[in-house]
């Protein structure tokens, strides 16, 4: 008797990794593992949370893995080769025929390994597409469009989305670049939207909210989350001085990553009095913080569409906040927010463009945008998510034409 194919979830990130990215594969791989054998090659050290653990269970392979700081490029560019060449010798032994590996676009050489070590064990695979590379780079200004490195990537992008089964996309703005590489379908892409982590809930501004009450100002300007390449701190910087004597308007910034190295760097050369910053929030904390501000910046470079969508846009819609949105306007959060009256899009690069629109929402009565956010993101569920990942894992699974 042919043995039950099993699930194999390849990532750097989970649990007890708090990212983003950790959780929604920790989430996938747990709602897989109630049909399914679930295996996951990990790259994250330490105890796993008692929900995942015991009989029944999924599976967890830590992979050894030595995360550098995303400004150190090299020591972070060999910290990945390594992981993604340690994860291609695991997955070749996991693997067997008929299995189904399911990874995603962090590191960006993971993806590599996965369709290879797949192709190779008679496999099929499966990417969830957070960030295209190398497109997110040359958005960065990290790379130049025509330079080797740049081409050498596409051409292995080439190879990759033609060995790949499918490729699920968190945007629809991604079906443009995605379909210009010969090697890529539209069968094989689906559509999958992230989800709230919070209860889709108006959530009331609140003088006594422990975020807030610290804060003399009337409206309250916010900034979380990780802030990578793809983003640009200077131009919520530049609206802050700008903004520094209207002293109805503060700005609550929390977060890490790069960009939020350079606000910091900024306000230690400014000073500037309308501007607060506050350490990174964990979860029990995050509703009350996504509820003390009056609106919610989301601050992107130019050419954002297609390339990367930002995950924490579907927690501020669960509260009930207007968002101004720093993006062209067809890329995925700003299609929804012009497509449901969430708040504003703005030119990337534009400051003045940032300024205008935060003193509209200032002078607004938001309730209207709340109760429409609200309702938004109710449509951006779990459970529909969830039921839609494992609906492709069965077609990869049953499904011999889609496999091909």
């Amino acid at each position: 008797m042919q043995p039950r194919a099993k699930i194999v979830v390849a990532s750097q990130h989970y649990p007890p990794d708090p990212s983003t990215t950790a959780a929604i594969m920790a989430e996938i791989a747990c709602r897989l593992a109630a049909e399914h054998e679930v295996v996951v090659l990990s790259g994250s050290q330490g105890a796993l949370p008692a929900a995942q653990t015991g009989p029944g269970k999924l599976r967890v392979v830590v992979i050894r893995n030595r995360m550098a700081d995303k400004a150190a490029l090299v020591r972070r560019g060999v910290s990945e080769l390594l992981f993604a060449t340690r994860t291609f010798f695991a997955l070749v032994r996991e693997l067997g025929r008929g299995d189904v590996v399911l990874t995603v676009t962090a590191p960006f050489m993971l993806p590599y390994a996965v369709a290879a070590a797949a192709r190779l064990r008679g496999a099929r695979s499966a990417l969830i597409m957070h960030d295209l590379f190398p497109d997110v780079l040359v958005m960065a200004g990290l790379l130049k469009p025509g330079s080797l490195v740049t081409r050498t990537m596409r051409a292995a992008n080439s190879l990759m989305f033609r060995a790949l089964n499918a490729v699920i996309t968190i945007g629809r703005d991604a079906e443009r670049p995605l379909l210009s590489y010969p090697g890529m379908t539209r069968s094989k892409i689906r559509f999958i939207p992230n989800w709230a982590t919070l209860e889709p809930a108006p959530r009331p501004l609140m003088p006594d909210n422990p975020f807030r009450k610290a804060l003399s100002a009337r409206f309250i300007v916010g900034l979380s989350g990780n802030l990578g390449f793809t983003h640009d701190p200077e131009i919520v910087f530049e609206a802050a001085r700008l903004l520094e004597n209207e002293a109805d308007i503060h700005f609550l910034l929390s977060g890490w990553g790069i960009g939020f190295e350079r606000l910091k760097q900024l306000q230690a050369a400014a000073n500037l009095s309308n501007v607060s910053f506050v350490g990174r929030v964990e979860d029990a904390e995050l509703e009350a913080f996504l509820a003390s501000a009056n609106l919610w910046i989301i601050p992107y470079r130019k050419d954002v569409a297609g390339v990367s969508v930002p995950s924490r846009f579907y927690n501020l819609l669960a509260v009930g906040r207007p968002v101004v949105l720093v993006s062209e306007p067809e890329a995925e959060a700003a299609l929804t927010v012009v497509e449901n009256g969430l708040g504003w899009v703005v030119t990337p690069g534009r400051a003045d463009r940032l300024i205008e629109a935060i003193r509209a929402a200032s002078r607004s009565d938001t309730s209207a945008i709340a109760e429409r956010a609200v309702n938004v993101a109710s449509r951006f569920d779990r459970t529909i998510a969830m039921n839609a990942y494992a609906n492709l894992i069965d077609e990869l699974l049953y499904n011999p034409e889609l496999a091909e």
